[in-house]
Protein backbone atom coordinates (compact mmCIF):
# COMPACT_ATOMS: atom_id res chain seq x y z
CA UNK A 1 0.00 0.00 0.00
CA UNK A 2 1.49 3.67 -0.74
CA UNK A 3 2.79 5.62 1.77
CA UNK A 4 0.36 9.14 2.83
CA UNK A 5 3.54 11.11 2.07
CA UNK A 6 3.42 9.36 -1.47
CA UNK A 7 -0.33 9.48 -1.89
CA UNK A 8 -0.54 13.45 -0.72
CA UNK A 9 2.54 13.90 -3.39
CA UNK A 10 1.02 12.06 -6.15
CA UNK A 11 -2.42 13.87 -5.99
CA UNK A 12 -1.03 16.78 -5.26
CA UNK A 13 0.24 16.86 -9.48
CA UNK A 14 -2.77 15.42 -10.49
CA UNK A 15 -4.16 16.20 -14.09
CA UNK A 16 -6.38 13.17 -14.35
CA UNK A 17 -9.27 15.97 -15.71
CA UNK A 18 -9.81 19.25 -16.77
CA UNK A 19 -10.39 20.67 -13.18
CA UNK A 20 -6.66 20.92 -12.68
CA UNK A 21 -6.40 23.68 -15.19
CA UNK A 22 -7.98 25.79 -13.34
CA UNK A 23 -6.97 25.14 -9.82
CA UNK A 24 -4.82 27.43 -7.59
CA UNK A 25 -4.29 24.34 -4.98
CA UNK A 26 -5.07 20.67 -4.71
CA UNK A 27 -7.11 20.37 -1.41
CA UNK A 28 -5.70 16.81 -0.39
CA UNK A 29 -7.50 17.00 3.14
CA UNK A 30 -6.97 17.68 6.51
CA UNK A 31 -6.98 15.99 10.10
CA UNK A 32 -5.60 13.13 12.00
CA UNK A 33 -4.41 10.09 9.24
CA UNK A 34 -5.36 7.86 11.88
CA UNK A 35 -8.96 9.25 12.81
CA UNK A 36 -11.86 7.00 13.39
CA UNK A 37 -14.41 9.16 11.69
CA UNK A 38 -14.19 10.30 8.15
CA UNK A 39 -15.63 13.24 6.76
CA UNK A 40 -16.38 13.70 3.32
CA UNK A 41 -17.66 16.98 1.30
CA UNK A 42 -17.86 17.29 -2.56
CA UNK A 43 -15.77 19.69 -3.43
CA UNK A 44 -12.97 22.71 -2.44
CA UNK A 45 -14.81 26.44 -2.64
CA UNK A 46 -12.84 29.44 -3.80
CA UNK A 47 -11.39 29.50 -0.22
CA UNK A 48 -10.25 26.06 -0.44
CA UNK A 49 -9.05 26.33 -3.38
CA UNK A 50 -6.92 29.18 -2.61
CA UNK A 51 -5.73 27.85 0.98
CA UNK A 52 -5.11 24.23 -0.21
CA UNK A 53 -7.25 23.31 2.91
CA UNK A 54 -10.64 21.97 3.03
CA UNK A 55 -14.12 23.82 4.49
CA UNK A 56 -12.21 26.87 5.49
CA UNK A 57 -14.65 29.63 4.49
CA UNK A 58 -17.98 30.38 6.05
CA UNK A 59 -18.76 26.67 5.72
CA UNK A 60 -15.99 25.66 7.58
CA UNK A 61 -16.65 27.47 10.30
CA UNK A 62 -19.84 26.10 10.61
CA UNK A 63 -18.28 22.36 10.15
CA UNK A 64 -15.82 23.90 13.19
CA UNK A 65 -19.31 24.80 15.13
CA UNK A 66 -21.04 21.60 14.74
CA UNK A 67 -17.90 19.24 15.54
CA UNK A 68 -17.28 21.20 18.76
CA UNK A 69 -21.06 20.25 19.91
CA UNK A 70 -20.08 16.89 20.04
CA UNK A 71 -16.70 17.25 21.17
CA UNK A 72 -14.83 16.61 17.98
CA UNK A 73 -12.16 19.10 15.91
CA UNK A 74 -9.81 18.63 13.02
CA UNK A 75 -7.13 16.92 15.35
CA UNK A 76 -9.43 14.24 15.75
CA UNK A 77 -10.97 13.49 12.63
CA UNK A 78 -10.26 13.83 8.75
CA UNK A 79 -11.64 16.12 6.39
CA UNK A 80 -11.77 15.12 2.65
CA UNK A 81 -13.76 15.81 -0.36
CA UNK A 82 -15.09 14.06 -3.63
CA UNK A 83 -13.03 15.86 -5.80
CA UNK A 84 -10.24 17.66 -4.53
CA UNK A 85 -9.86 20.94 -7.43
CA UNK A 86 -12.60 23.69 -7.48
CA UNK A 87 -15.01 23.02 -9.62
CA UNK A 88 -15.50 26.51 -11.46
CA UNK A 89 -18.04 29.06 -9.96
CA UNK A 90 -18.58 25.80 -7.15
CA UNK A 91 -21.09 24.22 -9.50
CA UNK A 92 -21.45 20.40 -8.48
CA UNK A 93 -18.52 18.29 -9.90
CA UNK A 94 -19.60 16.57 -12.99
CA UNK A 95 -19.51 12.89 -12.61
CA UNK A 96 -16.64 12.22 -14.78
CA UNK A 97 -14.73 14.64 -12.25
CA UNK A 98 -16.05 12.62 -9.65
CA UNK A 99 -14.71 9.54 -11.15
CA UNK A 100 -11.29 10.78 -12.17
CA UNK A 101 -10.56 11.18 -8.85
CA UNK A 102 -12.37 9.14 -6.68
CA UNK A 103 -9.41 7.17 -6.46
CA UNK A 104 -7.72 9.49 -4.54
CA UNK A 105 -10.75 9.33 -1.65
CA UNK A 106 -10.30 5.69 -1.85
CA UNK A 107 -6.40 5.28 -1.14
CA UNK A 108 -7.06 8.07 1.41
CA UNK A 109 -9.72 5.86 3.21
CA UNK A 110 -7.91 3.00 3.08
CA UNK A 111 -5.12 3.96 4.49
CA UNK A 112 -7.12 5.94 7.36
CA UNK A 113 -9.38 3.00 7.81
CA UNK A 114 -11.99 4.92 9.73
CA UNK A 115 -14.94 3.10 11.50
CA UNK A 116 -17.35 6.05 10.31
CA UNK A 117 -17.48 8.49 7.72
CA UNK A 118 -20.11 10.95 7.70
CA UNK A 119 -20.84 12.51 4.03
CA UNK A 120 -21.69 16.30 4.27
CA UNK A 121 -24.06 17.32 1.88
CA UNK A 122 -25.76 14.94 -1.19
CA UNK A 123 -23.22 14.91 -3.85
CA UNK A 124 -20.82 12.76 -1.48
CA UNK A 125 -24.23 10.96 -0.26
CA UNK A 126 -25.00 9.78 -3.28
CA UNK A 127 -21.59 8.74 -4.57
CA UNK A 128 -20.61 7.58 -1.31
CA UNK A 129 -23.70 5.63 0.00
CA UNK A 130 -26.27 5.13 -2.56
CA UNK A 131 -26.62 6.92 -6.57
CA UNK A 132 -30.08 7.37 -5.28
CA UNK A 133 -29.65 9.36 -1.53
CA UNK A 134 -31.78 11.63 -1.07
CA UNK A 135 -30.65 14.06 1.75
CA UNK A 136 -33.94 15.68 2.96
CA UNK A 137 -35.37 12.10 4.09
CA UNK A 138 -32.27 9.92 4.21
CA UNK A 139 -29.61 12.63 6.20
CA UNK A 140 -29.21 11.17 9.68
CA UNK A 141 -29.63 7.59 9.04
CA UNK A 142 -27.08 4.76 9.35
CA UNK A 143 -25.31 2.57 6.63
CA UNK A 144 -22.78 -0.32 6.51
CA UNK A 145 -20.43 -1.45 3.89
CA UNK A 146 -17.47 -3.56 4.45
CA UNK A 147 -17.72 -2.93 7.97
CA UNK A 148 -18.18 1.13 7.80
CA UNK A 149 -21.32 2.75 9.55
CA UNK A 150 -22.20 5.64 6.79
CA UNK A 151 -24.34 8.56 7.43
CA UNK A 152 -24.96 11.96 5.47
CA UNK A 153 -25.67 15.57 7.33
CA UNK A 154 -26.86 18.47 5.19
CA UNK A 155 -23.72 20.30 3.85
CA UNK A 156 -22.74 23.15 6.27
CA UNK A 157 -23.87 25.42 3.05
CA UNK A 158 -26.91 24.40 2.72
CA UNK A 159 -27.44 25.36 6.42
CA UNK A 160 -26.36 28.79 6.14
CA UNK A 161 -28.46 29.24 3.04
CA UNK A 162 -31.31 27.47 4.68
CA UNK A 163 -31.02 27.86 8.87
CA UNK A 164 -34.23 25.87 9.18
CA UNK A 165 -32.59 22.73 8.56
CA UNK A 166 -30.21 23.37 11.96
CA UNK A 167 -32.59 21.55 14.62
CA UNK A 168 -32.55 18.37 12.60
CA UNK A 169 -28.79 18.59 11.72
CA UNK A 170 -28.33 19.23 15.75
CA UNK A 171 -29.86 15.82 16.54
CA UNK A 172 -28.08 13.83 13.46
CA UNK A 173 -24.88 15.42 15.19
CA UNK A 174 -26.22 13.79 18.56
CA UNK A 175 -26.61 11.07 16.71
CA UNK A 176 -23.05 10.67 15.71
CA UNK A 177 -22.02 10.98 18.76
CA UNK A 178 -24.12 8.11 20.33
CA UNK A 179 -22.44 6.04 17.46
CA UNK A 180 -18.34 7.46 18.51
CA UNK A 181 -19.17 6.49 21.84
CA UNK A 182 -20.28 2.77 20.83
CA UNK A 183 -18.07 1.56 17.93
CA UNK A 184 -14.52 4.12 18.43
CA UNK A 185 -11.97 3.46 20.79
CA UNK A 186 -9.67 6.58 20.29
CA UNK A 187 -11.68 9.44 18.96
CA UNK A 188 -11.94 11.23 22.34
CA UNK A 189 -9.08 10.05 24.18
Amino acid sequence: MESWEKLRESCLNCNRCALHETRNNVVFGVGNPEAEVMLIGEGPGEQEDLTGEPFVGRAGKLLDDMLSIIDLDRTNVYIANIVKCRPPKNRDPLNTEQDACIGWLRKQTALIRPKIIVCLGRIAAMRIITPDFKISSDHGSWYESNGVKMMAIYHPAALLRDPRRRPETFLDLKELESMIKKICTKTYT
